[in-house]
């Protein structure tokens, strides 16, 4: 993979991605900073992501293309969600104020992390929807059927946005590092993620970044890197 390195504000660097899919990066910010759920704002541009635009079994899901930036600091993880669609599919109601337990029975763009390298099989699930509303899940595969719990809180904020008139919305997230297991980031170090959308009236069309070729999203051996620059 070739790396080319750009100076940017913030104190950081954009890296230009090659042809590795399971990979994504996250690029290091000397301070915190707002949530805008602004693609233009200063500390998103020039930050390449990753795309995702097909469904859970690798096929095309055209009209659905999705782009995620990331960046880190010593506290946070960000994560920006760039979602175009077709038709929304909202949650009479929405509450900003408290989180919404089965959100994802709506419109939302999710990430699934995980620090544990010996159990894939726990993580952290973060979602956030277009009327910025949330919900965060610790996950434990072996406790199947009853694999989440919703009540667990880890501090995490959301904001986002819908431009109408682009059918366009963008959905940030920042996350506590020390809530999904990393409470002393350093360059180089990974964790396990997946990216994930459920978008539109049902049946719900379904994005994927990592394809989990199974009609769930929660297949932990399906995981990418997310790897801190």
């Amino acid at each position: 993979m070739v790396i080319k390195l750009i100076p940017l504000a913030l104190g950081t660097a954009v890296l230009a991605l090659g042809a590795d899919t399971n990979r994504m990066f996250t690029f290091y910010s000397k301070t915190d900073f707002e949530l805008t759920a602004d693609a233009d704002a200063p500390q998103w541009k020039g930050i390449e992501g990753v795309i995702a635009e097909n469904d859970a079994f690798g096929k095309p899901t055209p009209g659905h293309r999705t782009e995620v930036r990331s960046r880190w600091t010593d506290k946070n993880l960000y994560l920006l969600f760039v979602c175009h669609y077709e038709a929304l599919h909202l949650k009479p109601n929405p509450t900003q104020t408290a989180e919404t337990n089965e959100l994802w029975n709506y419109d939302v763009a999710e990430a699934f992390i995980g620090t544990n390298f010996k159990d894939i099989k726990l993580y952290k699930e973060f979602e956030v929807s277009p009327q910025g509303e949330w919900v965060d899940l610790n996950i434990n595969l072996h406790k199947a059927p009853n694999f989440y719990d919703w009540t667990w809180n880890s501090g995490f904020k959301v904001k986002a946005r819908i431009d109408a008139k682009h059918k366009i919305w963008y959905g940030e997230m920042q996350i506590p590092m020390a809530s999904i297991g990393m409470e002393k980031p350093v360059r180089d170090a990974e964790m396990r993620l997946n990216l994930y959308r459920i978008q539109g009236p049902p049946p719900a069309k379904a994005i994927a970044w990592r394809p989990t070729h199974q009609s769930t999203y929660h297949v932990a051996e399906a995981f990418g890197r997310l790897v801190l620059k």
